[in-house]
């Protein structure tokens, strides 16, 4: 997929009232599952910057509503994500409580636009990680465990053309995750060779390996924790961080039953009606 000409990655560019405007659009977007036309065609020398102030705004309207922040995902750690989407650098999103579902769940398909899944561990952290120098150490130290997850996403922005600034600003196309599996211990398993094999409807459509993301899963949380340090952020004890996917998206319809098989760490399954 071509994603045009690189987007600009310095300071903001926007006044406040444009990324509430903007953050008005996508929270509509969300509400009527229609995405809205490409950010960075309308807003020209729009910023990742830029991207990170809408998706705060988006947050913060969440949060004031009652929707409780439990986590955040990583996006576009992996080689074959970043051929999948012609970008090139990762990004992140937030995780609301409501976003976190049970293995076997039934999904309404329709309460997301161009659905997807991808494979990814969840890191569920004992301690909090501040940047600006975590390091993949400080991440093994602080996590309690790691849990095999689906990851659902969702696109609130056309897809054809998505930069890395429209994808920030729609929350790193962050829609839901499955937990599942065996939760494991990051000293009871050599993380970098989890592996998973991905059915959807009894056929294997996708597999990889955890080392895929950034050679580590670990490396991951420790570039989000680094990340949110230059937005004044850090990552809480009790967070479950998606640490990004060692597969390529894989695309979902109603009716179709999606299973990943991690192996030793078991499976996580869901339904979509």
């Amino acid at each position: 997929m071509s994603t045009g000409p690189a987007a600009p990655s310095g300071g903001r560019t926007l006044d406040d009232d444009a990324v509430a405007a903007i953050a008005d659009e996508l929270a509509e977007a969300e509400r009527t599952r229609t995405p809205v036309p490409l950010l960075t065609a309308r807003h020209a020398g729009m910023t990742v910057e830029d991207a990170y102030a809408v998706q705060r705004t988006w947050r913060d309207r969440g949060v004031a509503r009652g929707r409780r922040l439990v986590g955040h995902k990583i996006g576009l750690t992996s080689k074959v994500m970043q051929a999948a989407t012609g970008i090139t650098e990762p990004d992140y999103g937030v995780i609301f409580d409501d976003m976190v579902l049970e293995s076997g769940t039934v999904v309404p398909h329709a309460s997301f636009s161009n659905v997807r899944v991808e494979v990814e561990l969840a890191f569920v952290l004992a301690e909090p990680l501040a940047g600006p120098d975590v390091t993949v150490f400080d991440v093994l130290r602080a996590t309690d465990r790691v849990v095999p997850a689906l990851e659902i996403l969702d696109a609130r922005v056309e897809m054809a053309g998505r930069t890395i600034v429209d994808t920030i600003s729609d929350n790193a196309a962050m829609g839901a995750m499955v937990l599942g599996g065996r939760p494991v211990r990051v000293d009871d398993v050599d993380l970098r060779w989890v592996s998973a094999l991905l059915y959807r409807n009894e056929t294997i459509e996708e597999s990889g390996v955890a080392a895929a993301v950034l050679g580590h899963p670990a490396n991951g949380v420790a570039w989000l924790a680094n990340k949110l340090a230059a937005h004044g952020d850090t990552l809480a004890a009790g967070e479950i961080v998606l640490s990004g996917s060692f597969t390529r998206p894989t695309w979902v319809h109603p009716g179709d039953t999606v299973h990943a098989d991690y192996g030793t760490l078991g499976a996580v399954t869901c339904r979509f009606s």
